[in-house]
């Protein structure tokens, strides 16, 4: 999924650093995903491998992300064995995350 048409206006990331992102949020997902679930249509859990700064590096996805996507209520929650992420958005965002569910399951498969 190379096409970012998915990516709603309300990103404030510029355009020319959108692929970078999206392929630091791939490179992540391919490295250290175990597991993603949907509880709701509107939340999406990844539960990621755990290791040497892995932790640091998702919260700073994270905080990044946050700062130009103000649509996403991120929660991370760490222990020895894994980082536990959980993506919110509200219901004009939900294609969004659909996108992003999408993009997991595909690295989950390259795994």
């Amino acid at each position: 999924m190379n096409d970012l048409a998915w990516v709603p206006q309300s990103c404030t990331l510029p355009t020319e650093e959108r692929p970078l992102r999206v392929a630091e949020w791939d490179a992540l997902f391919s490295e250290r995903l175990m597991s993603p679930s949907r509880p709701q249509p509107l939340h999406l859990r990844l539960e990621l491998a755990a290791g040497a700064g892995v932790e640091d590096r998702v919260r700073d996805l994270v905080d990044r992300e946050s700062g130009c996507c103000s649509f996403f209520t991120f929660t991370t929650t760490a222990d020895e064995d894994r980082v536990r992420l959980d993506i919110s958005v509200d219901q004009a965002h939900e294609a969004v995350l659909d996108a992003l569910a999408v993009r997991t399951a595909a690295a989950g498969e390259q795994r």
